[in-house]
């Protein structure tokens, strides 16, 4: 039986009724065919290819990192203002180095230069002509009065001596004689048997011969003396330089150069100058009975070199410079102070006791006032005008403005205004141990002039 499916016809609606389409003839079982395109359904259009995909996926990818990117930075900024809003409400606090204000005392100094001058410099010379035989003595050796130096050759003087007692005794001799024939003369003139002629002369003869014999003597005490010159001593206690003339050279009175120099090293003095200004007050302290201390310093004024005493002053001003000459001692048993080494003297004519101290680098000045820094009990600075009054060395002596056991700053003011949170180390108080003094302030951040600016006192 034929298969219905085979034979049967379709019928399609068409525009003029149904048309009958014939049955499809089965076809013979082949190879699958490829496909065909793929479509889009009821459009007949083609589909996006794979790569067409790949590159809207990368589109839309970078609109989203766009958009991420933009909310991100929008967040940071937010955040940073925050972070600056915040650290300008509490910024941190600055590393300063601080000290403490204490009481103490505090000298006044008269400052002048000068040079340490031996009291006695002895340039030694022979005063006999000979060849120099011997140094008894070491370059650079302290010596003391009346040592042994040098030698000279005394066989000449020697010799010169044995002449003047030889001819001492001869002349000795014919006074003698003629002491004895006076004494005859005086026999025969009482008895009238000489003329009293004869017996003048002769006591003239005998006055010759007593001024020969004193002239021998003095031949033998010239003699004794030039003997007593071969051996030269030191004159003087100090210090030995470098010796002059070596052994074996003639030496002669008339040389200028010597043999040697010896320089008094203890004790030793400093010549030093003041200001004419200064004078009465020194003169008074003197009047008075009171010893003055004298300090001296090496040239840099760092170094204490002794510590002496005021001796006396000149007696007149120079008038080219204004100033006076003053001598001080000093016990120079070190040997620290050197004949014509320059000396800065310092020279302590009033000692104040319990007044206020503060560390020299901590006080900051600009051309109106003298201030300081000081650090408040909740870290923060403010500006304290203060007036300043003795300074020596590290310290200055604060007459206003400031009392004992406040902390100010000495470093790193630089950057202080006023209000400024600190971070203080506090340094010791001692001198010694403050640092170096600060670097100046700005006009920018120095307090408000006053009408009575503070100026420092001259020490």
């Amino acid at each position: 039986m034929p298969d219905s499916s085979s034979t049967a016809t379709e019928q399609l609606p068409g525009a003029h009724g149904l048309i009958a389409v014939p049955p499809a003839t089965a076809a013979p079982a082949a190879a699958p065919a490829a496909p065909a395109p793929a479509e889009t359904a009821g459009t007949g259009k083609p589909r996006p290819s794979h790569r067409r995909r790949l590159w809207i996926s990368l589109g839309v990818l970078l609109v989203l990192g766009v958009i991420a990117y933009f909310v991100w930075s929008r967040m940071a900024a937010a955040k940073a203002a925050s972070a600056a809003k915040a650290a300008a409400l509490n910024p941190p606090a600055l590393p300063v180095v601080a000290t403490k204000s204490r009481t103490g005392d505090i000298g006044v100094y008269y400052s002048g230069l000068g040079a340490v001058t031996p009291f006695a410099t002895v340039t030694v010379r022979t005063r006999v002509d000979g060849q120099l035989m011997s140094v008894r003595y070491r370059e650079g050796d302290t010596v003391h009065q009346g040592d042994l130096l040098v030698e000279i050759d005394d066989g000449p003087y020697q010799a010169a001596l044995t002449q003047a007692e030889g001819a001492l005794i001869r002349d000795q001799a014919e006074l003698e004689n003629a002491r004895i024939d006076l004494i005859r003369y005086q026999q025969l003139v009482s008895q009238k048997a000489a003329p009293e002629q004869q017996l003048a002369t002769q006591q003239a003869t005998v006055h010759q011969d007593e001024g020969v014999v004193k002239l021998d003597e003095g031949q033998i005490q010239s003699a004794k003396v030039n003997l007593a010159y071969c051996k030269i001593a030191a004159p003087a206690t100090g210090r030995i330089g470098l010796r002059l003339v070596d052994p074996g050279n003639i030496v002669q009175a008339a040389d200028t150069s010597g043999l040697v120099v010896i320089t008094q090293m203890d004790p030793i003095s400093a010549i030093f100058t003041i200001s004419e200004d200064q004078l009465q007050v020194v003169l008074k302290k003197m009047a008075g009975g009171q010893a003055l201390e004298v300090d001296a310093y090496d040239r840099a004024g760092n170094t204490k070199l002794a510590q002496g005493s005021l001796t006396t002053v000149d007696n007149q001003i120079d008038p080219t410079t204004g100033t006076l000459k003053l001598r001080a001692t000093f016990d120079n048993g070190k040997g620290t102070l050197y004949p014509n080494q320059f000396v800065n003297a310092r020279l302590l004519v009033q000692e104040k006791h319990g007044v206020t101290l503060v560390s020299t680098a901590a006080v900051q000045r600009n051309s109106q006032a003298t201030y300081v820094y000081v650090v408040k009990a909740d870290s923060t600075v403010t500006v304290r005008p203060i007036t300043i009054g003795t300074t020596e060395g590290d310290d200055s002596e604060v007459t206003a403005g400031l009392t004992a056991g406040e902390v100010v700053v000495m470093t790193g003011v630089d950057k202080l205004q006023e209000g400024t949170k600190v971070a203080a180390q506090v340094a010791p108080a001692s001198p010694s141990a403050s640092p170096a003094a600060a670097p100046p302030v700005s006009a920018s951040a120095a307090p408000p002039a006053r009408k009575s600016g503070a100026a420092r006192k001259g020490s």
